[in-house]
């Protein structure tokens, strides 16, 4: 680890000061608050306050009064509870509500004075840029075009090979949607595709996917769980096929939204742009031809904070960096959780267990939260750990990824490997990552009694061929008191999944 994390942990990363985002959009005004400007951003606070800066926008070209009352309000609140959290730096941006109305300059300098401070005024441009930004600070290696819907406009950038192409911004934000057609659903769907028709992305996402930014997406995204049941309550990475999203966008569009099946799962808020973020959606998907619609809980705020980041940190994976800080401040000893990394590490490597660059990914990040759960009661520290895994705030992994760290150490503390524990989680998993799980969680509870949790053992355990067959793990002398049933049993189990023939012995 970094020297932020060589002290005693306190429940927060030492070293780190906390940084703050205030994001003024055509819609909401948003607060948040981070632990640290680092590769896996952690919020300490998120507040937002629906203000609608951009309503009326599209007829009138001004702010409305009532809008900005609010906004400056807002913004007064958001800078007291900044410097109340002990906020080192406050980032406060602006977008197309503000830098498109006639007396965007007046509330502008009223804002600026509210919080005491410059506001950045985002171009179309840095919005699309910032959205790609925080997509690729939220994926591992994403491949697509990211869609960042605001009140006001709607951004658009493809995303590849860890970079992102210049940008582009139409005037489909949700508010502006409406106003432009006069709130006719009809007009509003030939609005959209008028605009994203003309845009010249057509078919650039085709067989690829399509990241979804933005509130109004993100609750569609939460309606769309919510009808269809599925289990898993995490909306970064949360994945729709294509031909499936366009037939739940089409029923939003027909259908009376107070009305909709699940739409209690949405804030009263929220609701009154639903249908015309599905009509931006739909124009968009039916463009673009994306084969999955991916959504994306990090968009403009993180991706400006992740461009202020130097390249070694943003060379980082955020997936191992977020695991690396959850053991940290949550095992019993970190470094034990960095020796298991390396033991199955060599382990793999001598039994020829075959790896993909996202298993070793997942299978590391794993072992760094093996021992998370260690002070819940130990008939419970199996679904703790599962659900403070499979729910944790991480960048840098799908849904199925989270399951399966999730049910490995869920498997490492009840040792019943029996399908069917969490069924309606565990169906999120193909076969070859389940089983995966049940391998890597065998080889970590032949750990666990040997080392109590504690460094400094595994380092000393070395794989030796047998000439016998097989392969021996040998324990130093010094350490031979350790051998005993349990361990020895459990290599015995660990050795039936991985098909070897496998010992234990003191040399």
């Amino acid at each position: 680890m970094r020297a932020s994390t060589d002290a005693l942990p306190a429940g927060r990363l030492p070293g780190e000061k906390p940084v703050a985002v205030i994001d003024i959009g055509s819609n909401s005004i948003r607060l948040v608050i981070y632990e640290g400007n680092r590769r896996a951003l952690t919020v300490l606070f998120n507040e937002k306050v629906l203000s609608g800066l951009g309503k009326g926008l599209a007829r009138t070209n001004r702010l409305d009064g009532q809008a900005v009352e609010s906004a400056l309000q807002a913004l007064a609140r958001f800078r007291q509870l900044a410097e109340h959290a002990g906020v080192e730096a406050i980032h406060a941006i602006a977008t197309a509500a503000a830098r498109e109305a006639t007396n965007g300059p007046d509330f502008v300098a009223a804002a600026q004075a509210a919080l005491g401070q410059p506001i950045v005024i985002l171009s179309g441009q840095d919005e699309a840029r910032f959205a790609a930004e925080g997509v690729i600070a939220g994926f591992h290696r994403p491949d697509g075009i990211a869609g960042d819907l605001g009140g006001g406009s709607l951004e658009l950038v493809d995303i590849r090979d860890g970079g992102f192409r210049d940008g582009l911004t139409l005037p489909l934000g949700g508010l502006r949607l409406r106003d432009l057609s006069d709130g006719d659903i009809a007009k509003a769907q030939s609005v959209a595709d008028s605009h994203v028709g003309a845009c010249g992305l057509g078919g650039q996402a085709e067989g690829r996917a399509f990241y979804a930014v933005g509130g109004t997406w993100r609750n569609l995204a939460r309606l769309h769980m919510e009808q269809v049941g599925y289990p898993l309550h995490v909306m970064h990475g949360y994945e729709i096929a294509t031909p499936v999203m366009d037939a739940f966008l089409g029923a939003v569009i027909k259908g009376d939204v107070e009305k909709l099946p699940g739409i209690a799962a949405v804030s009263k808020s929220r609701r009154p742009l639903l249908s015309f973020g599905a009509v931006a959606l739909r124009s968009t998907i039916r463009h673009l031809k994306p084969s999955v619609i991916v959504l994306s809980a990090l968009g403009v705020r993180e991706g400006y904070l992740h461009g202020l980041l130097g390249e070694e940190e943003r060379a980082r994976d955020p997936l191992i960096e977020a695991a690396r800080e959850f053991s940290w401040l949550r095992a019993r000893a970190p470094a034990h959780s960095d020796e298991l990394v390396a033991f199955v590490s060599r382990t793999f490597a001598t039994l020829g267990v075959e790896e993909s660059e996202n298993e070793e990914r997942l299978r590391t990040a794993a072992c760094l939260l093996a021992d998370i759960g260690w002070r819940a009661h130990p008939d419970y520290r199996g679904r703790q750990s599962f659900s403070m895994i499979a729910h944790a705030a991480l960048q840098g992994i799908d849904h199925p990824g989270r399951v399966f760290m999730g049910l490995t150490n869920y498997y490492r503390h009840e040792g019943g490997f029996e399908p069917g524990i969490i069924p309606e989680l565990e169906a999120l998993l193909d076969a070859g990552l389940t089983q995966r799980a049940k391998l890597l969680a065998a080889l970590m509870r032949v750990t666990f009694p040997m080392t109590a949790g504690m460094p400094g053992i595994l380092e000393q355990l070395r794989w030796a061929q047998d000439p016998r067959g097989g392969f021996t793990l040998v324990v130093p002398q010094a350490l031979g008191a350790l051998v005993a049933e349990k361990p020895v049993s459990r290599l015995q189990q660990f050795a039936r999944m991985v098909e070897k023939t496998l010992r234990l012995e003191v040399r």
